[in-house]
């Protein structure tokens, strides 16, 4: 009797997230976009695994670099799901689902810091070696 279950072969690249991120990541900073950072948020949430952050110099550019990204993902074969915040440029929100690429207007990065909100600790361990860590940069 023939095998009837056999499994379809993916759509998308099998890439893990920290490589497809590492892949825009370099292609947002060729592409002149400042302040790229990479924010690991495995096992924080169910929406993603990895969170890209960078700054555009215009509307203009937010929007260049949000098409690039959404060229890329076609490209190397990732999933993209949607796009917000395109029309009005000044925080635009590419999803590819294992990673989210924000690309942000300077003064409009700075307002939502996005990088702050996620650096809440996941543990008590990792919030007493922050803390420790503070303590040690407050003595130098």
């Amino acid at each position: 009797m023939p095998n009837t279950l056999n499994a379809k072969p993916k759509k998308y690249s099998e890439l893990p997230a920290a490589d497809k991120a590492a892949d825009v990541m370099a292609w947002l900073e060729e592409h002149k976009a400042s302040d790229v950072e990479k924010i690991d948020l495995t096992g924080r949430g169910s929406f993603t695994d990895i969170m890209i952050v960078a700054t555009a110099n215009s509307v203009r550019h937010a929007q260049s670099l949000a098409n690039g990204v959404n060229q890329l993902c076609g490209e190397k074969n990732y999933e993209f799901l949607r796009m917000d915040g395109y029309n009005v440029g000044q925080w635009i929100i590419v999803d590819c689902n294992d990673f989210v690429v924000n690309v942000f207007l300077k003064e409009t990065r700075e307002l939502y810091k996005l990088e702050a909100l996620w650096s809440v600790p996941q543990s008590r361990e990792e919030l007493m070696a922050m803390a420790e860590h503070a303590g040690d940069a407050r003595e130098d």
